[in-house]
């Protein structure tokens, strides 16, 4: 007889294994997740009246040229040849908490997908019982009886006197395997765990742009000193010809050759160029507190580096990718393609929860008075048991819940399409700052040239007594304020070379053990 068992649990085992087989081939509910296709456009701007579109491949922007070809790479920065920048750049990548925490929120999303692949696999658990029990006399018919060792738990009439059951004391000891399985039969986990991929995915993409976010923030910080500490020196030169050129007027007032409504207007001249030198000192510190904190350092911990446009060169040449790249570079558009794999597969969830649920369960043990006998004959139990249920009335729940997933989907798409507007809006508008920056740069070089030699020429004619040296003074005046534009000119030229390299993707494929744009 127990070799029937055994044959007959041995056929049982078979045939729920070929069970599992049928319901794991199963298909997965809700649609297949298609990526969505690139933008159907040439340029960054619609053609002008011309024919031209501006700006174009090869066109020139001041001193640069675009080139469809060129790579961008991970670290654009060094294309500055500031030594400064790029140790700035590299202390903040080690430090910022921003760095950090997106790194953080990467590895808990692998862990999450992880966990939920778990679910593909049956759970298995070990459990032992002891227990002591009174066993009262008038639930004798709870008594359990002969045990393998011999001993027999069950309550016994009182021989003399009353009539009564007397209790039994008893110990009890009890050990289980248990497997617990959830066929994935509609592919809800399957769902789950692509919906938990794409989002670990966009998490990735994520983490990218946070490393280009800091670095252009440390680009236009450092460029921002650098601007500031030129306009400072500059403005500093003008305090000095504004008081100079006071001290001229004041002893021309002492001749009496000019009123003194002049020499009160050269004050006012001399007050307002001290006055502008004021936001400019404390833009500079407010600066390098940000300088400061995008290092990771508090405010009372210094960074050793320290910026000057003249150890900053602008590249000679920029890139430009076709529109159809675009998308591929940007890791704010793969994330957001990622929220919409991501928002496909939850739309099958929400569908296969709808269909009839499986579980199968099976557990192997023993049970004693003592521990010795529990897998001895008598101990020994199994126990398997299958499941199917299936919702019929929830007042429709599930199909509300399925529902808001495809609104889900729909709302992912949208958000979708407004990243890849906004993206190349900001292509565009950075090109378009290209350009004009350029002609504004050209335009204040031109204006700074014409007013120095002004100043020359005035000089000279001092030197012949055909100036006086208020002249001098003025003309130098007006040569300083001109370097002030010319620096901001600059300043912005550089800034939009960084901006541009932002809204290409920052290069972050390019980078060692990055993710690739295909």
């Amino acid at each position: 007889m127990s070799r029937f068992r055994r044959i007959y649990t041995r056929n049982l085992f078979n045939r729920v294994a070929v069970a599992f087989m049928v319901l794991l081939s199963g298909c997965a509910m809700g649609p297949d997740f298609k990526k969505p296709a690139a933008p159907v456009s040439s340029g960054y701007s619609p053609q002008s009246e011309n024919g031209h579109a501006s700006p174009e491949p090869g066109q020139a922007a001041g001193l640069q040229k675009y080139n469809v070809t060129a790579a961008i790479p991970f670290d654009w920065w060094t294309l500055f040849h500031s030594p400064q920048i790029n140790s700035l750049i590299e202390r903040a990548f080690k430090a910022n908490p921003s760095i950090q925490s997106a790194q953080a929120a990467l590895r808990e999303m692998q862990q999450s997908v992880i966990a939920q692949q778990g679910f593909f696999y049956p759970t298995v658990g070990i459990g032992y019982t002891p227990y002591r029990e009174k066993l009262a006399g008038n639930n004798g018919g709870n008594a359990l009886g002969l045990q393998g060792n011999g001993r027999n738990i069950q309550t016994v009439s009182n021989p003399a006197g009353p009539i009564f059951v007397g209790p039994a004391y008893y110990n009890y000891h009890l050990a289980s395997l248990k497997v617990g399985y959830v066929p994935d039969v509609f592919g809800s986990n399957r769902r789950q765990v692509e919906s938990l991929q794409a989002q670990l995915s966009a998490q990735r993409f994520q983490l990218e742009a946070t490393y280009i976010t800091l670095a252009s923030n440390v680009v236009a910080a450092a460029l921002q000193e650098a601007s500031l500490r030129s306009q400072i020196e500059v403005m500093q030169k003008i305090v000095r010809l504004s008081n100079e050129n006071l001290e001229i007027m004041r002893k021309q007032l002492k001749l009496g050759y000019i009123a003194e409504a002049d020499v009160a207007n050269q004050e006012a001249a001399r007050a307002q160029a001290e006055q502008a030198l004021i936001p400019l000192k404390k833009q500079l510190e407010l600066t390098r507190d940000l300088i400061r904190a995008l290092a990771g350092n508090l405010p009372d911990e210094e960074v050793p580096e320290k910026f000057e446009l003249t150890t900053i060169r602008l590249p000679e040449e920029l890139p430009l990718s076709l529109p159809s790249q675009l998308v591929e570079q940007r890791p704010d558009i793969r994330a957001a393609q990622e929220q919409l794999h991501s928002a496909s597969a939850e739309v099958g969830v929400a569908i296969a929860s709808r269909l009839p649920q499986f579980s199968i369960t099976g557990a192997i043990g023993g049970m004693a008075s003592t521990p010795s006998w529990m897998f001895k004959t008598g101990g020994p139990f199994f126990s398997l048991l299958a499941n199917i249920s299936q919702t019929l009335f929830d007042a429709g729940t599930l199909k509300a819940r399925e529902g808001a997933a495809r609104e889900r989907l729909i709302q992912a798409s949208a958000d979708y399409r407004t990243v890849v507007i906004t993206a190349f809006q900001n292509v565009a508008d950075t090109l378009h700052a290209i350009q004009s920056d350029a002609d504004f740069l050209e335009a204040a070089a031109r204006s700074e040239k014409a007013l120095k030699a002004a100043a020359e020429i005035t000089r000279k004619q001092y030197k012949l007594g055909y100036a006086s040296y208020q002249m001098v003074v003025m003309a130098e005046q007006s040569h300083q304020q001109s370097l002030i534009n010319l620096i901001q000119a600059k300043s912005n030229r550089f800034g939009d070379v960084a901006a541009l390299y932002q809204a290409l993707g920052g290069g972050w494929w390019n980078r060692p053990g990055s993710t690739s744009v295909n």
